[in-house]
């Protein structure tokens, strides 16, 4: 039996914001979907040449009651990186708290604007620690 991966759904509350934050981690909407009918748009978006491994961010357009505060239940979404560091200094430049700082040089987890859990791992070989990642405190839970 054959199977395989399409994509990965989420809620989002505000489609721009949620877009601005996944394009700070390098991802480009590959497909959009606007349904009049059902009044809901869907975004695709997906790093650069992985078309095969997007996210699909789900907006409707009349609110949506069901979205949790708090999407630990989904557990979370991971994406690898070329330098750790400066992609967390780049999120936290932008706003974005991280939540665990990559304090190995290896791992860090942030949050985008809809509470969503990202993981974000080191290239290769975890990267020798440095500050101010290797003596920065979590904050929140991730």
């Amino acid at each position: 039996m054959k199977i395989r991966y399409l994509h990965t759904m989420v809620r989002v509350a505000d489609l721009d914001a949620t877009m601005r934050f996944f394009a700070l981690l390098g991802l480009v909407e590959t497909r959009r979907i606007d349904n009049d009918k059902g009044r809901f748009t869907l975004v695709f978006m997906a790093p650069p040449g992985q078309d095969d491994t997007p996210v699909e961010l789900t907006w409707n357009w009349d609110g949506d009651d069901g979205l949790p505060s708090d999407s630990r239940h989904f557990g979370h979404l991971a994406y690898q990186v070329e330098n750790i560091y400066a992609m967390c200094q780049r999120l936290m430049d932008a706003g974005v708290t991280i939540n665990r700082p990559p304090r190995d040089g290896h791992m860090a987890f942030v949050r985008s604007p809809d509470n969503i859990s990202i993981e974000l791992l080191q290239e290769g070989e975890s990267l020798p620690p440095q500050e101010p990642w290797a003596s920065m405190p979590n904050t929140g839970h991730w």
